[in-house]
């Protein structure tokens, strides 16, 4: 996925709340969107270099959404809106091996109560539900998702074992938005029950990835496939 958009480096300040924050760009003191409702507590601290992409709506309150982030020398994307972006492009490109078979790619179809991001189908008609999650929480190479609680996340990974029993495919990708990670796993300590619903999809048939980002400060593209640990305590 390439960002066609401007993109230009900050200095970040500080968050008074989910959606905003204030930078330095050019000596001058902004307030900017921020396009994840997550915590990113390890990412966006006090003086760090930001990414910031500007909008092309004139009417927009704010001139810049605040993408990505340097943790040191590592670049993470923070963009809640790029998972999607980046596995529609991989699945269309068929850089997924095990979904390489489903040539039709559909975006936000539902199953029961929930909305899936992925609705896939192969010449067969077969149908397989998938369902992305971005992952920006890393230590020492290893990442963690969630990084705030998410019961609509629990709910859709029980939503996805009730397509597996019906007879459809189901999975969920877990998206690291950075480059040059080791492994993966739930965070247990930030919301247990999220872990137990993944565990609980893992042994009901729901197929769990997670793909590490080649990245850039203009582009994210799905790369390699990560280990994952679904017991946290196997990875501190």
């Amino acid at each position: 996925m390439d960002i066609h958009q401007k993109v230009v480096r900050g200095t970040f300040i500080k968050r008074p709340n989910r959606f905003q924050a204030y930078v330095i760009l050019d000596g001058e003191e902004l307030l900017v969107a921020v396009p994840n409702t997550g915590r990113c507590k390890e990412i966006l601290t006090e003086g760090c270099t930001v990414l910031l992409r500007e909008g092309l709506n004139p009417k927009r309150k704010t001139k810049y959404d605040l993408i990505a982030g340097y943790k040191g020398d590592k670049l993470i994307n923070i963009d809640s809106q790029a998972p999607n972006k980046v596995v529609e492009e991989a699945l269309k490109l068929g850089k997924i091996d095990i979904l390489k078979k489903y040539t039709l790619v559909e975006r936000e179809k539902f199953f029961g109560k929930s909305r899936f991001d992925f609705r896939l189908t192969n010449s067969q008609n077969d149908i397989y539900f998938l369902e992305v999650k971005g992952v920006t929480l890393e230590e020492d190479g290893h990442t963690k998702f969630p990084d705030a609680p998410t019961e609509r996340g629990a709910r859709h990974l029980l939503e996805l074992v009730e397509a597996r029993k019906q007879g459809w495919g189901a999975g969920v990708l877990f998206l690291i938005q950075m480059d040059g990670v080791t492994s993966f796993s739930p965070y247990d300590k930030m919301d247990k029950n999220f872990g137990d619903a993944l565990r609980y999809a893992a042994e009901n048939g729901v197929d769990i990835y997670a793909y590490q980002c080649s990245i850039g400060e203009k582009m994210l593209t799905l790369d390699k496939r990560v280990p994952i640990f679904l017991e946290e305590h196997l990875k501190s």
